[in-house]
């Protein structure tokens, strides 16, 4: 299994969330809420395969990323945890869920892409190939604040940037993941979702603000149908990037399946 890098936020003693970023993203996108919101919670954020710090190689599937997370979770924990999944993080806590649901005790889904349509993922695809990368820095600010990252703390924005932008060629500045990966993981939104063992405690937010919405129709009825009353659905008057944009809200939902 890839031997993943992982930030680590929180107490040792601590209740144990398992924090997972979304696809071009990285595990210390969580270290705002973290030592903000909960810092009395231990939080185990990984860089998932291609992404941050973490290795690249493939296969690189929701089935591949699911074992490597069962290898961090058995390594880090012997009890089961709260999983908190943004966009293709929260995808990715789905599959885990279904796969092992022995090691997640409920869910807080924030925006999750999962389940989407094939010809829209392909075009966000197509669109990366075309554009890998930017000018400078100003031009991925530039990018960030014009797709879900306008209503959050500039402060955050700017550690994102620090973080995330690594040089390529001929001067130009790109995110620090494999773009191979990156493609093939946007083929993976287009599966047929999954969904979590009946009776799991599940929290799904969608942000308004997302036009097309990437919680579809079809995941919320399949969700609500397996999960009953346990499941809490939730609308949020926030663009994409929930956990930055909505930080307090957003521990509010961890703490109460805490």
């Amino acid at each position: 299994m890839s031997d993943l890098h992982v930030h680590c936020f929180g107490p040792s003693t601590g209740p144990v969330v398992l924090a997972l970023h979304g696809l071009t993203g990285h595990g210390r996108r969580w270290q705002a809420l973290a030592e903000q919101q909960l810092p009395d919670v231990r939080i185990i954020a990984p860089d998932l395969r291609g992404h941050g710090r973490s290795p690249g190689v493939p296969p690189w599937d929701f089935e591949t990323i699911t074992a490597d997370l069962v290898t961090l979770l058995r390594r880090e924990t012997s009890e089961p945890v709260v999983v908190l999944g943004h966009s293709f993080g929260a995808a990715v806590a789905v599959h885990l869920a279904h796969a092992r649901p022995e090691l997640v005790r409920a869910l807080v889904l924030l925006d999750p892409a999962i389940g989407l349509d094939p010809d829209f993922m392909l075009r966000i695809a197509n669109s990366m190939l075309e554009h890998p990368d930017y000018a400078n820095v100003d031009d991925a600010r530039f990018d960030k604040l014009e797709t879900a990252w306008a209503e959050v703390d500039p402060t955050i924005l700017e550690a994102e940037l620090a973080e995330h932008l690594v040089p390529t060629a001929d001067g130009r500045v790109g995110w620090r993941v494999s773009m191979p990966a990156i493609i093939a993981y946007w083929g993976q939104l287009a599966r047929e979702f999954v969904l979590p063992p009946a009776g799991l405690p599940t929290t799904m937010v969608r942000a308004m603000k997302v036009d097309p919405p990437f919680v579809t129709p079809a995941f919320r009825a399949a969700l609500a149908e397996r999960l009953g009353e346990r499941l809490t659905l939730l609308e949020f008057d926030c663009d994409h990037m929930v956990a930055q944009a909505r930080p307090a809200e957003t521990a509010a939902l961890v703490r109460a399946l805490l």
